[in-house]
């Protein structure tokens, strides 16, 4: 499979998985490489995605056990979820392509004390924001440069193909302001590589 940058947060995310938790979700799942790390950990993942190819090739892959992995297509923003129904729920660079209103739904389907984790991207708003993004250039640019020598020295770029990619993204201060709103006490940091995350956990009353 491509490397790409959300690859590199999949231990951070693994880590915020509630020790309890035996069902879970992942949003967007593209090739289905985080839904196999949590299948692998022992949970049982509906992994959905609204590209068909993706969701034949996260099938494909299959589970590594000792958990499973049902990969499906669906759209999230539209298709009802059970609610209650997951320990941990996963977003992997795919809530910039629905409305932000969606993670409404995904809070409802946490089961209290439950986790919903977005890995995502957003453009800078404030000059802490700006000068978060000016300390990682010199990261960003090293991880470029690992990745081509590594397609380099392979042959050449993976040709499986990659998930459709959204260039439109919300701003630092929107998503602070929606999150407010609509995740009360949830957390959003910076992070290398063009991302944040954003973590809320479920009031367990």
């Amino acid at each position: 499979m491509p490397f790409n940058h959300n690859h590199r947060y999949h231990p951070l995310l693994l880590s915020l998985v509630p020790p309890e938790a035996k069902r879970a979700l992942d949003v967007g799942c593209g090739q289905g490489r985080f839904a196999r790390r949590l299948a692998a950990r022992g949970l049982d993942v509906d992994a959905v995605d609204v590209s068909e190819e993706m969701v034949r090739i996260a099938a494909a892959l299959g589970s590594p056990g000792p958990g499973r992995v049902n990969a499906r297509k669906g759209d999230i923003a539209n298709d009802d979820l059970e609610q209650d129904a997951y320990g941990f729920i996963s977003c992997i660079a795919s809530l910039h392509h629905m409305p932000f209103d969606t993670v409404t739904k995904l809070r409802d389907a946490l089961q209290p004390g439950g986790v919903l984790a977005v890995l995502g991207l957003a453009r800078p708003s404030t000059p802490a924001d700006y000068a978060v993004e000016l300390a990682f250039a010199p990261v960003n640019v090293a991880a470029r440069l690992v990745v081509a020598v590594g397609e380099w020295l392979n042959g050449g770029p993976d040709p499986t193909p990659n998930a459709p990619v959204e260039m439109t993204f919300p701003t630092m201060n929107q998503l602070r302001h929606q999150a407010r709103q609509r995740l009360p006490g949830s957390t959003i940091r910076r992070l290398p590589f063009w991302r944040h995350l954003l973590t809320y956990r479920k009031p367990l009353a």
